[in-house]
């Protein structure tokens, strides 16, 4: 039998033993360490939740790696490559590889009698996945791409359509300039759908539609393309699979062939990566500051109980028992408090969290944060470990002050009436 967690038990259960306690900083240590840990699964679910966001915006628009021809220079007028790699196969099969799409892309502008904004055309195929668009449509519906004939229906984003005043089954007409050639070519394209990512560096510049119009502008054949976009099953894997495509696309690569390049989508755009990695540092300050807050909250009602049960301590020494022995006793009772006040945090932060993700009562401003709405990522095992590590940081912190009961002495501590 455990006699130090018996005891302690008692203390904490046993209602007789209610009135020892010191009440109001008993309550004031568990509503700190409630706090505490409601703030850190908050912190950790919005933070997560905004870098998910802003993370699949991104790569809803490029993929997670690409791979294009090596003398494209990151620039939207791409030497074309064939649709026909002898490594498309096994990299479709690869462990890790959820999709991979053909797609072209060509600068141009479009104008109107009142207005004229620089574009990018992406083209796609007819294989095209299209749940991030159908996520972020806002209007209309998406273009009804085929594999027989060009389809003349474009997807703008909601800050083009205003700007140029362009509605819903209006045409656009869009100018693109070849190289060496004096006269734009250009193209009529109706307005299918409109679409909002609220991420207004794309916003601003994707124009979605066919691929067969980009190679009938570039007068490419039907198997040329500007490259092939690979999804990914996990964003975390993304560098160890970027390294196993480059690895396959080079080993697979013939004589006189265009050479291929691999580039993940951090690469692409390391200035947006780089800001969501400083975020993590944030997410590591609060975390660090609520643990502190929340020991010694409970470094403060370890010495009340420890003070308050001084004759108890003295008749436990005059028992024989060590000091060790009676440190437990007081650290399980520790344990116990410190659970209660976990309880009522993760009560407190997950139903904060569900109101949020469910009515939206917290909103922002698009233009400054990319998300219309404050974004929450609800994840068990995150909660699950946050409820660990305070426990245990909590635990270890406590094994100090617990060293006040070796200081107390048994003929001191017990007195008789």
């Amino acid at each position: 039998m455990n006699t130090e967690l018996f005891i302690a038990n008692r203390l904490f259960f046993d209602k007789t033993n209610q009135h020892f306690l010191s009440k109001r900083i008993i309550r004031i240590a568990l509503f700190g360490i409630a706090l505490g840990l409601a703030v850190m699964i908050i912190s950790v679910a919005v933070i997560t939740g905004f870098k998910s966001e802003i993370r699949n915006k991104v790569i809803g628009f490029g993929s997670h790696i690409k791979i294009t021809n090596y003398e494209s220079r990151n620039s939207f007028e791409v030497p074309p490559i064939s649709n026909k790699q002898p490594f498309l196969d096994n990299l479709k099969n690869m462990n890790g590889i959820e999709a991979v799409h053909e797609f072209a892309t060509k600068p141009g502008m479009i104008k109107t009698e009142e207005s004229i904004q620089g574009i990018v055309f992406k083209g796609v195929a007819a294989t095209y996945d299209w749940t991030f668009f159908k996520k972020n449509l806002i209007e209309g519906e998406l273009p009804q791409l085929n594999n027989e004939k060009r389809v003349n229906e474009i997807l703008l984003s909601e800050n083009v359509s205003k700007l140029l005043k362009l509605n819903i089954g209006e045409s656009a007409v869009l100018y693109f300039v070849n190289e060496n050639e004096i006269t734009p070519r250009m193209l009529q394209l109706k307005v299918c759908g409109i679409y909002r990512t609220s991420l207004e560096e794309f916003d601003n510049l994707f124009v979605i539609g066919d691929i067969k119009q980009i190679q009938r502008l570039n007068d490419w054949e039907v198997d040329q393309i500007s490259g092939f976009e690979v999804l990914i099953t996990n964003f975390d894997e993304i560098k160890t699979i970027e390294r196993q495509v480059r690895y396959m696309v080079i080993s697979y690569s013939e004589d006189n062939s265009s050479i291929l390049r691999t580039e993940s989508i951090t690469r692409q755009y390391p200035q947006i990566f780089d800001w969501l990695a400083i975020l993590d540092m944030n997410v590591v300050v609060i975390l660090v500051l609520m643990i502190m807050v929340a020991g010694f909250n409970m470094i403060s009602a370890l010495l009340v109980l420890i003070l308050e049960r001084s004759t108890m301590i003295g008749v436990l020494k005059a028992l024989g028992s060590p000091n060790w022995s009676i440190r437990k006793v007081f650290l399980y009772l520790s344990v116990f408090l410190t659970s209660r006040g976990m309880l009522w945090g993760n009560v407190i932060g997950i139903v904060l969290l569900l109101i949020q993700k469910l009515f939206h009562v917290i909103q922002l401003n698009p233009e400054s944060y990319y998300v219309d709405v404050v974004p929450v990522n609800i994840n068990i095992l995150h909660i699950l470990l946050l409820n660990i590590g305070s426990i245990i940081v909590t635990t270890l912190m406590l094994l100090i002050p617990s060293y006040l009961v070796s200081k107390i002495s048994p003929d001191k501590s017990i007195r008789f009436d």
